[in-house]
């Protein structure tokens, strides 16, 4: 007879608000600095080039770890290795907080990304171990999933909000009173949990991965502004190329670093392809709709990221009632499918949006978002439910770096689109700098006398808005394929619901010390 899984009482959900900590804080920290930049840009006088460094080196070392920290808290135990970058995130904070350098800076938040790669696998893995219930479980990640999509839109709006009343360093200490309480909390709410057999840390396969992860999304996220540069082309190829010396290592290998155990598990590889096809369904429009409302609308910084969190209204809702339809028994496959159909309803709307359509904008945002967290939320839960609770770390992971991939992604495929459209669309006679980006014929408009100057910048506006049309056509095409494959690839797949492991590590989920 199977036994039912015990199910998570007040203790553990206490936990689980304490683990939204680390996430909300790790997500904000990807659009933090977004109207911190003047500042910092008078006070420390950064080349261009280091000025892209302090925004890109977060992701990008965040992105290359992540494999290599879920591999790791599977074996040292996923509380330690949270509390371990709970330390570094928050040592890292006041070093940035306080640089007196750019140099300084830019190594600081590449410690970030480092404590950030710790935080991101551990939160998920720890949730898949203290909700062993599968409908408390997809309530849990639904939770988890609608706080990092919040937490997003929520670092610009602090961002501006502490820049306009502190110094520029203020957006870096508000990390170090929740890293605080977390390390206060953890030792006390959270399981210690980990692979009771983990084999040998596979140290070689660590450079292959950084190796397959970096040069990836280096190009993928230069293509759009920069067009089909041969570097570009060229890192895409070589990261591609250590990619598959990467895959190769984890077959041949006796201890991977990612199981190839993983992907035969039930639904483990649709549900991840799948995550990723979601990602880049949401990171593509905030590329075109945070220009649209401060570059064609006009509005201010602060302004436009306040605007900007009125679409998570619906983020809120989402994801608990995709949990709900799927514990009263409809087919995870059609909520998934429609959760697709939605988000691609929500690139319909954008596509018909004009110069002056803010709420038509903020309309298809809100749409758009609450599908991509159904379909997150139900992946994710699918995932981590049909892998093996002593390899969470390692599934987290995989997750996570198909979530940076797939941003990645849809930055360069519908970045491209958009900037070849606004190109085709920008009057020919137009300066050299007005027919590059909207920021640049903004620019030169305003140097421009009377009418000369105000027709650049409608032109210019025009041209934009239908860059982003068409876009957003093609982010619909792409997401109504998603939803196709979502039917045909979670058919007559279910979450398996595990007995509870005699492990003794994981038999008492909820002792502080873990035995």
């Amino acid at each position: 007879m199977t036994m039912n899984p015990p199910r998570a009482g007040r203790r553990e959900w206490t936990a689980l608000a304490v683990l939204m900590l680390p996430l909300l804080l790790v997500s904000m920290d990807v659009s933090v600095l977004y109207f911190a930049v003047p500042e910092i840009s008078a006070d420390l006088r950064p080349s261009g080039t280091q000025q892209l460094w302090i925004f890109d080196i977060y992701g990008f070392v965040l992105a290359g770890l992540l494999m290599t920290m879920g591999s790791l808290g599977d074996r040292i135990g996923r509380r330690r290795l949270l509390l371990i970058g709970a330390v570094a995130f928050g040592a890292a904070s006041l070093l940035a907080a306080y640089a007196h350098s750019a140099e300084t800076l830019i190594a600081a938040r590449a410690l970030l990304g480092i404590g950030g790669a710790t935080l991101m696998p551990s939160t998920m893995a720890l949730v898949r171990t203290m909700f062993t219930d599968p409908a408390q479980r997809a309530k849990a990640i639904g939770l988890w999933s609608g706080v990092m999509t919040a937490g997003i839109a929520l670092g610009s709006v602090m961002s501006g909000v502490l820049v306009e009343h502190f110094w520029w360093g203020s957006v870096f200490l508000v990390n170090l009173p929740a890293m605080a309480l977390l390390l206060i909390l953890g030792p006390v709410l959270l399981p210690e949990s980990k692979n009771p057999s983990p084999g040998r840390f596979d140290l070689i396969g660590v450079p292959l991965s950084m190796a397959a992860v970096l040069p990836v999304v280096y190009g993928l996220k230069e293509l759009p502004s920069e067009g089909w540069n041969v570097r570009y082309v060229v890192s895409i190829t070589v990261g591609l190329l250590f990619a598959a010396l990467f895959v190769h290592r984890q077959r041949t290998t006796a201890s991977p670093m990612i199981s190839p155990a993983l992907f035969r598990g039930h639904g483990f590889t649709p549900a991840v392809v799948l995550n990723t096809m979601s990602a880049f369904g949401m990171m593509g429009s905030a590329y075109f709709t945070t220009q649209y409302l401060q570059s064609v609308l006009g509005k201010g910084a602060l302004e436009a990221a306040l605007w900007s969190l009125l679409p998570s209204v619906l983020i809120g809702v989402a994801a608990p009632v995709a949990a709900w339809l799927v514990q009263r028994g409809v087919d995870r496959a059609h909520v998934v499918t429609a959760g697709f159909l939605v988000a691609a309803g929500g690139y319909g709307l954008l596509a018909l949006a004009g110069t002056d359509s803010l709420w038509l904008v903020l309309a298809a945002c809100g749409v758009m978002a609450s599908g991509i967290v159904v379909v997150m939320s139900l992946l994710t839960d699918l995932a981590l439910g049909t892998a093996p609770v002593e390899k969470a770390g390692a599934a987290s992971s995989l997750l996570e770096t198909g979530t940076e991939f797939g941003g990645a992604l849809s930055m360069a495929v519908l970045g491209s689109i958009g900037t070849a459209v606004y190109r085709h669309d920008i009057p020919a006679g137009a300066p050299a700098p007005a027919q590059e980006t909207l920021g640049g014929a903004l620019a030169v408009a305003a140097e421009l006398p009377g009418r000369a100057g105000d027709a650049l910048a409608t032109a210019a506006r025009e041209a934009f808005t239908s860059a982003m049309q068409g876009a957003a056509i093609a982010g619909a095409v792409l997401l109504t394929g998603a939803a196709g494959l979502a039917t045909a690839g979670l058919r007559r797949i279910r979450v398996r619901e595990e007995a509870p492991t005699e492990n003794a590590e994981q038999a008492e989920p909820l002792s502080p010390s873990g035995v």
